[in-house]
């Protein structure tokens, strides 16, 4: 009989300690660490083995240089939005976790890439939320071909590896991990310990076989993925499927990934017939209106290994009593106030009298400083209630001293632009191109006044 021991995991980051304390010593979070129990490591089943080599395998010592540099396989999804957050595909061995809200569509996209793949490859998709007949209604709504494709309605690790070692495929779909428990584990199905015991008991189990292992993951109200932060380290590639409840379109982004680009994004429309991916991902962006508005400008932003361009708005107005309000939806709220106090110090606008709304629009969430010169083009341009050009495209980072400074990829960004009918581009400096690009003016600036003469002067 083995022995169980219980420790105290924080849920942020993984750090362990030997009894319950309010704050983390490690990441500093308060009311995160919680208890675990597990088998000890003085049992008969660690002593075998059950940890020991590269995912419970045993493997010999050898010479860095006599490691095979072959290139794994890829097996394609047949969505190239899937495959491009994947890094190319999938790869044998390989580990997914899938999160998002519910009703984003992660058991639809994944239900749709199964079903396709299952006629060429054997795939297994346990699912342990719905019960076998809800699967299959929703496979036949959206018209999916289910002769091939393997089920399995269970919620324990014991059981669905027993099925899967005597199936053997080649994918294999847990949906969901929070819902799976293992026997040895003293806990309910969903707690820190029986989520990360589960994941770890299922990633050793793909990488010893090269299965293909794709678990879906539920999330907590700040988005964040549910469960101990260990389980973000276990597995190879981490999937995040957004989309407000009010929009059709949803974006798949990669968090982490071993095998590719990390922030790579992919865009989806839910449809009656699923989600169909989206391989202009501009061209929706991009839908603005036939009259130039003041406070609405286009940018170019870099999502993983591909430019996209997306409009940003902005709404300046006199604040009605109190404190003004500093608004910003897909952009850093804290940044935005930044480049307000940037503005004023260098630029000589005063807004502190004005409410600040700012928005990128199609629900877009962009993370990267490039957008810090369109951003401030966009509040100038309501501010003043001038509208900026339709054919004109910004990107530039604004440094804290009024420079503009370059951003990565500058002159991809400023093709794609041209690609999509742009005239004209407000970049760094150092970001302009040396030959001139045909049927696109490029107004390289260096400091944040200059910019703002530029604008005038457009």
């Amino acid at each position: 009989m083995a022995k169980t021991r219980t420790a105290y995991v924080c849920t942020e980051c993984g750090a362990d300690y030997s009894k319950w304390q309010g704050q983390c010593t490690a990441c500093q979070a308060w009311n995160t660490i919680s208890e675990v129990r597990g088998v000890s490591s003085n049992s008969k089943g660690a002593r075998g083995g059950r940890f020991a080599g590269f995912a419970g395998s045993l493997s010999e010592v050898q010479s860095l240089d006599d490691v095979s540099l072959a290139e794994q396989p890829r097996i394609s999804s047949g969505m190239q939005e899937f495959d491009r957050v994947l890094g190319g595909g999938l790869v044998e061995g390989s580990a997914v976790l899938m999160g998002g809200h519910p009703g984003a569509g992660k058991s639809t996209l994944l239900l749709q890439a199964v079903c396709h793949l299952a006629a060429s490859v054997p795939a297994l998709y346990v699912t342990g939320e719905e019960s076998l007949q809800q699967v299959a209604m929703r496979a036949k709504r959206l018209g999916l071909p289910t002769k091939d494709l393997k089920m399995l309605s269970e919620t324990s690790v014991e059981r669905v590896m027993q099925v899967a070692e005597a199936e053997k495929p080649r994918i294999l779909v847990v949906d969901s991990i929070q819902v799976m428990h293992m026997a040895d584990i003293e806990s309910a199905p969903g707690s820190v310990s029986q989520v990360r015991e589960s994941a770890a008991y299922l990633t050793r189990f793909a990488k010893q076989t090269g299965t293909i292992l794709f678990l879906v993951g539920h999330v907590t109200k700040d988005g964040s993925l549910a469960g101990p932060k260990v389980l973000e380290h276990m597995i190879d590639c981490s999937i995040l499927l957004e989309g407000s409840s009010d929009s059709r379109y949803r974006t798949l982004r990669g968090i982490k990934n071993r095998f590719g680009a990390v922030n790579e994004l992919g865009v989806f429309a839910m449809l009656e017939q699923g989600l169909k991916e989206v391989k202009n991902p501009s061209a929706i962006f991009l839908n603005r209106g036939e009259d130039a508005a003041p406070g609405s400008v286009v940018m170019v932003v870099w999502e993983g290994t591909r430019p996209m361009l997306v409009e940003i708005q902005a709404l300046v107005d006199m604040a009605q009593g109190g404190y003004p309000r500093r608004v910003a939806v897909g952009l850093d709220q804290n940044r935005l106030a930044m480049l307000l106090a940037v503005l004023h110090r260098h630029g000589g606008m005063h807004v502190s009298d004005q409410d600040v709304f700012v928005n990128v629009v199609g629900g877009v969430k962009v993370n990267e400083t490039s957008a810090d010169l369109a951003l401030l083009a966009a509040i100038v341009s309501s501010f003043r209630d001038r509208a900026l050009p339709q054919d004109l495209v910004i990107f530039g980072e604004v440094g804290l001293s009024g420079e503009i400074r370059p951003v990565p990829s500058g002159q991809e960004r400023i093709y794609e632009a041209a690609k999509h009918g742009f005239t004209r581009a407000l970049v760094p400096k150092s970001n302009a191109p040396r030959k001139a690009i045909d049927g696109m003016k490029v107004i390289p600036v260096t400091k944040l006044s200059d910019a703002l003469t530029a604008l005038e002067e457009l």
